[in-house]
């Protein structure tokens, strides 16, 4: 039942994410034609496959699966997904030509998308992964091991939710540059998922820093300029 679960939310966060995008696209006056979103969209898709199992593998390096290929198939990261998507739309934006932001449209459905698939995490329990450290709070959540656990995955909604309305609020006050809208979570969000990492049983390297903080710290010096103005 929890696996059926985690599936039924993950395709709902697709479904609703596409919807929303579809509705927003609708809704306002986009430079980039169908045929480059396409191309874009597909860029993306690839990207963000090969990102999210990659690192999804580095994450936990001292496991040894039986088969590498159902490994690889079976562990993904958001934070691989997002910097694979990114890396494999800027690659498919500059040889197609197109200087216009692509993000600022998939920004807000990108973050319902995750907030939803965030649910199946909570709900999938211990088998997916993504619990936290215990802890004795009084909101700590067993997920059947006896061990009250930090629920990491909702505080990502409630963190989604609060960087969502920050946007909103930003641009309720002024039109925001060409490009900010996407940039603005993207540097939040890694921000976030940086820190998120001492809430939760990873893995660390010597340096101190998780293979996922490692990526954080990739995204955010790509960002970096933007980073320091905001």
């Amino acid at each position: 039942m929890q696996v059926q679960a985690h599936l039924v939310f993950e395709l709902l966060a697709y479904t609703l994410g596409y919807q929303y995008y579809a509705w927003l696209r609708r809704r306002s006056t986009d430079p980039i034609g169908d045929e480059q979103r396409m191309f874009i969209f597909i860029g993306a898709a690839f990207g963000a496959f090969w990102g999210s199992h990659l690192l999804g593998v580095v994450e936990r390096p001292l496991e040894r699966p039986p088969s590498f290929f159902l490994y690889f198939l079976a562990n993904k990261t958001i934070v691989g997904g997002l910097l694979g998507g990114l890396a494999g739309v800027e690659i498919t934006k500059k040889f197609l030509g197109v200087t216009a932001s692509s993000g600022d449209l998939m920004t807000f459905p990108l973050m319902l998308g995750l907030a939803i698939g965030r649910v199946g995490c909570h709900l999938q329990g211990l088998s997916d992964g993504t619990f936290g450290l215990p802890t004795a709070l009084p909101w700590g959540v067993d997920f059947g091991d006896g061990m009250p656990r930090h629920p990491v995955n909702l505080y990502e909604i409630l963190f989604l939710g609060a960087l969502a309305l920050l946007i909103f609020i930003l641009e309720k006050r002024r039109p925001l540059a060409n490009g900010s809208r996407f940039k603005i979570f993207m540097i939040g969000y890694l921000l976030w998922r940086f820190g998120l990492e001492y809430l939760k049983p990873a893995f660390f390297w010597p340096v101190g820093l998780s293979s996922i903080q490692i990526a954080c710290l990739a995204g955010l010096w790509y960002y970096r300029r933007e980073f320091w103005k905001r």
